[in-house]
């Protein structure tokens, strides 16, 4: 009997184990997930699945891009941050030098260019001011990695709500982001590429989505190449600051006379306000306004924990003060005019620090000022658009103030001391008369005032008139000048000749065009005031010419031997000591007796010569005492005729409060003046007209005198004809 094989049964879990109610549940669960699987039928299932392959599809796409992106933009950064060279390197970034301006004591007075001062960093400088940077520029600086997104996106809302573009105004730059801008993105200055460093800067400056895009890039790279600290530094040294000054040691040298590592926390204050707009807030230009600003950034020192109330309290009662040197408005026309008249490699385009040292005396300069402001709120109508200029200098020509306008602290203005070339007037006539006493003649000759008419070929008559209307008759040359007579003085010049007078004048340092015709004689000329000051400058010293100067000594920083030293003072002899000697006692008459009366001074004797010229358009006072000579001018810069002035009325009173301020506590010292021979009195012989009184001058021939004066022709013939010219260019 066969029998059933039971070892090839199936082995069934179920069987082994027992069934149990559970063992269904999760069959159930599963197939109500392939349920769910499967793709909902109509168009809601369709949409839906349209939505979800897109999802998927810009997610893989985005991921990728990400990736791709992430490895660019670490590439990017990491070729940025291995081209930065070590950050003490690029403290110093200027493209240019400085020049820093000593008084005639050695003091500072000035600077030009790009001041850098030294550098200073977090470890040096005075935590006042570090704090000061941070809390203003960027309070997260210490924890984002380079770039802000949530700065970047504030500072975009604030600009389109304020109706700008988005990358217009508002930066929401970090302060690496700053750096980086500073450093140009690591593009170095050049010459050959930018037309100026001006140029070059405005290219740095300049704001596009990719250039923003590059500076995120480099901003990063500097993170990862440097400290904190050390992209702090190199801020701290290359930000500009107003007045010249690169960095902040050389901005708190500029404004307040000490090193960064030492200033209080308001100075601080000040310094950091200047970053948002140097040129506007810079205390130079508004102490007020700047230290308006320092008060919103104590504010803010003190919102960050920087500053307790009290401290900010105390910084705002006592704001920061400019210093000496900041006040006097970095040198004003003086500056200028020594930086214009320097060697142009070491002055306006040097590349090196220098140092030069100058004529100028702070306490004269002051006294200039002073003196012009006096006149000027107490003379001279409210509104009035007048102008003046002053120039005082010793007898070598060593410039010791200066002042170029109203405005007396500005700098890069225009100088009316030396720019401005304007007709002379009587301040001529000193060297008609210097050049008759070097031929001979003396102070006591005398000559007639009276009508002349002198023919001018290609022009026709030409009549002077004195500026009175009147004639003295017979006068001597002192007389003539001491009351600034013009007929005397064309004669002059005509009997011993234009070229002569020509000659001696330009000799003296007057180097403009000189007139030709017999004009010449009453300033029809144009010249400078610095040019006739160092004329006059001349007189003084015994007839010996100047060339006016201002500095003494160039230097670079950090050397002892000077480059180069005084570029004037005394040059060749014009005129006799001894006929110099008689021309100051001539214009000592002017100020204690004639047209220059208001110009003399109680306590010492003085000399000079007024000026004014053809319908009162200039009027000057140039003079001198023993120890200075100062010249003054005053008109309008578009030429319109002065009201009621004269060089013997406001520029006489001018030179006289100048003088009173520059000679106080100076002991008086006589003129050196030489007093004319006597001339014993003659017969009088009848004279023709035009001509001088027969008196023989100090060795010429009364032969001469007729000759060259007949060649004039009679002065009152025939009735003068209707096209003739009557020039009155003297002045009382």
């Amino acid at each position: 009997m066969v029998q059933k094989k039971r070892g090839n049964s199936k082995l069934v879990a179920e069987k082994r184990y027992g069934t149990t109610k559970t063992a269904a549940k999760p069959r159930a669960k599963t197939r109500k997930k392939r349920a769910a699987r499967k793709p909902m039928r109509g168009p809601i299932g369709w949409i839906i699945t349209l939505f979800r392959w897109i999802v998927r599809l810009i997610w893989g796409f985005t991921w990728r891009i990400g990736f791709v992106t992430a490895v660019i933009l670490g590439l990017a950064v990491t070729y940025f941050a291995l081209q930065l060279p070590d950050a003490n390197a690029l403290l110093d970034g200027r493209a240019r030098g400085s020049v820093t301006l000593l008084d005639r004591t050695g003091e500072t007075f000035a600077w030009r260019g790009d001041q850098f001062g030294g550098a200073i960093t977090t470890d040096t400088a005075s935590v006042h001011l570090v704090n000061a940077i941070v809390a203003t520029e960027d309070k997260r600086f210490y924890w984002h990695l380079g770039v802000s997104p949530r700065g970047i996106a504030s500072a975009v809302r604030i600009n389109l709500r304020e109706g700008r573009g988005p990358l217009s105004g508002h930066g929401g730059s970090t302060i690496t982001q700053q750096t980086a801008k500073l450093l140009c993105l690591g593009v170095p200055y050049d010459s050959a590429t930018w037309e100026s460093e001006k140029e070059y800067e405005a290219d740095c400056r300049r704001t596009t989505m990719w250039r923003k895009a590059k500076e995120a890039i480099f901003a990063m790279a500097m993170e990862a190449k440097y400290s904190k600290d050390d992209i702090l530094n190199i801020y701290m040294n290359r930000a500009f600051l107003g007045a010249g000054a690169r960095g902040f040691e050389a901005a708190s040298k500029r404004y307040f006379g000490k090193s960064g590592a030492d200033i209080n926390a308001a100075e601080a204050a000040m310094l950091a306000g200047l970053l948002k707009a140097p040129t506007r807030y810079a205390p130079t230009n508004n102490l007020a306004r700047s230290q308006d600003r320092a008060s919103v950034i104590i504010g803010l020192m003190a919102d960050q924990g920087y500053l307790s109330q009290k401290d900010a309290d105390i910084a705002r009662i006592a704001p920061a003060q400019l210093s000496e040197a900041a006040e006097a408005k970095a040198g004003g026309y003086f500056a200028d005019w020594v930086m214009d008249s320097g060697p142009e490699f070491f002055t306006r385009d040097t590349t090196e620090d220098v140092i030069i040292k100058t004529t100028l005396d702070r306490r004269l300069q002051a006294s200039a000022e002073e003196a012009m402001k006096y006149i000027f709120e107490n003379k001279v109508r409210s509104g009035s658009k007048a102008q003046a200029a002053i120039v005082v200098m010793s007898a070598d020509g060593a410039v010791r103030a200066m002042v170029g306008g109203r405005n007396t602290k500005v700098s890069g203005g225009f100088n009316r001391a030396t720019q401005a070339m304007r007709q002379t007037g009587s301040a001529f006539k000193p060297f008609v008369y210097a050049t008759a006493l070097e031929l001979g003649h003396s102070p006591n000759e005398r000559i007639v005032d009276e009508p002349l008419t002198i023919n001018i070929p290609g022009s026709g008559p030409w009549t002077p008139q004195n500026y009175t209307k009147d004639f003295k008759g017979s006068v001597t040359l002192t007389d003539a000048l001491k009351d600034s007579l013009n007929i005397p003085a064309v004669k002059l010049s005509e009997l011993i000749g234009r070229e002569n007078v020509r000659k001696v004048a330009s000799e003296f340092g007057i180097e403009s065009d000189l007139a030709a015709g017999p004009a010449l004689a009453l300033g029809a000329s144009e010249s400078t005031l610095i040019e006739m000051t160092g004329a006059y400058a001349g007189i003084l010293n015994g007839g010996s010419s100047v060339t006016p100067y201002g500095l003494v000594e160039l230097s670079l920083l950090g050397d002892s031997e000077p480059l180069m030293g005084t570029g004037g003072g005394i040059g060749e002899r014009v005129i006799r000591y001894e006929a110099a000697g008689k021309l100051i006692y001539m214009m000592e008459r002017v100020v204690s007796q004639g047209t220059g009366r208001r110009a003399m001074l109680t306590d010492r004797e003085a000399a000079g010569k007024t000026g004014t010229t053809q319908a009162a358009r200039d009027a000057w006072f140039i003079g001198f005492t023993a120890d200075y000579v100062a010249g003054v001018w005053m008109g309008y810069d578009d030429n319109t005729p002065l009201t009621g002035v004269t060089g013997g009325g406001l520029p006489a009173e001018i030179w006289n409060e100048v003088m009173v301020r520059v000679h106080q506590g100076l002991p008086a010292r006589a003129l050196p003046m030489v007093a004319p021979t006597p001339i014993a009195p003659q017969p009088q012989q009848q004279k023709r007209n035009g001509d001088f009184e027969p008196i023989p001058a100090d060795g010429v021939a009364d032969t001469i005198l007729q000759r060259v004066l007949r060649s004039l022709g009679p002065s009152n013939g025939p009735t003068t004809p209707r096209n003739e010219r009557r020039d009155s260019i003297g002045d009382r």
